[in-house]
């Protein structure tokens, strides 16, 4: 029987992220996973307030971090790894194949970052096992939404970033660069060969109707509930997820957010005048004008 471990998420409205606490009851071990770094895109202005809420959290119950873990770079949102690495001392980790990523992106920023995984420390291959106090955990690339996405399983929870949402919300796009219908419907299957009373957790949820921000649901429910999965084959996941994709533009701050997230969240160091600085490609991506 697998451990099951405490699981508390904290949702971030402005950008319907959904961030993680996983602890080991026993031991008062935790991970933090996919912590959000604040930004507004209007005012350029960066804060720590998502981040402080969960050491706020963290201190309340008395936990030790013991990791802090991104499942990919996310489009959406900077990630908060670095400052909660130098508040906490815990070690940052991600999936090796960030370093593609990584090597993508920086000729997309016409950049000379190192492009070897460096800036984290520790990047998990596929099949990896580590721990959350005295509960295993193992990692599964799950490609397609991103080329460098991973789940993470500790013990009977899954933590699947972006590549199944709520059941009522489908699965995540795959035409970000380096995205791939087919295979992301290739990881959903692995994830759905989990046991079928395993917890998934979503990286995101977009409140559909109007309801309330959910993002805890089992194998069972997804691959009972969820349209993208049920019912379905990988032609026609590929023909559904691809025309819906067309559709989308892309997010809004998936230039912003990339050039923090392949650095582990670091900002750009200062300039002469002690500010940071974003850079910005222009004519990059296509866009949804209408």
């Amino acid at each position: 029987m697998n451990a099951h471990p405490e699981v508390t998420g904290f949702y971030e409205a402005r950008t319907g992220s959904v961030q993680y606490v996983v602890a080991d009851p026993a031991t008062g071990d935790c991970a933090i996973i996919d912590p959000v770094l604040d930004y507004d895109e209007k005012s350029g202005a960066t804060a720590t307030i998502e981040a402080d809420r969960i050491l706020n959290f963290v201190a309340d119950k008395g936990y030790r971090v013991q990791w802090i873990l991104d499942t990919h770079p996310h489009a959406d949102h900077f990630s908060a790894a670095d400052y909660l690495r130098r508040k906490t001392g815990a070690p940052a980790a991600i999936g090796e194949k960030v370093v593609e990523v990584q090597k993508l992106w920086n000729g997309f920023y016409n950049r000379e970052m190192p492009a070897d995984g460096s800036q984290w420390d520790r990047l998990f291959a596929e099949g990896d096992g580590f721990s959350v106090g005295t509960i295993p955990a193992r990692v599964m690339f799950s490609p397609g939404h991103t080329l460098a996405s991973v789940t993470y399983v500790i013990g009977d929870a899954a933590f699947v970033h972006d590549t199944l949402f709520m059941p009522d919300s489908g699965t995540a796009r795959a035409d970000f660069p380096g995205g791939n219908a087919a295979v992301l419907w290739r990881s959903i299957q692995a994830i759905l060969a989990l046991p079928d009373d395993t917890r998934i957790f979503t990286g995101h949820d977009y409140c559909p109707g109007g309801r309330p921000p959910r993002w805890e649901s089992t194998v069972a429910e997804q691959k009972r509930q969820n349209p993208h999965v049920a019912g379905m084959d990988e032609a026609g996941f590929v023909a559904t997820r691809e025309a819906r994709d067309k559709t989308l533009p892309m997010p809004k701050l998936i230039l912003h957010a990339l050039q923090v997230n392949t650095n582990a969240g670091r900002l750009p160091e200062p300039e002469s005048n002690g500010r940071r600085y974003l850079k910005i490609p222009l004519d990059l991506l296509d866009a949804a004008w209408d």
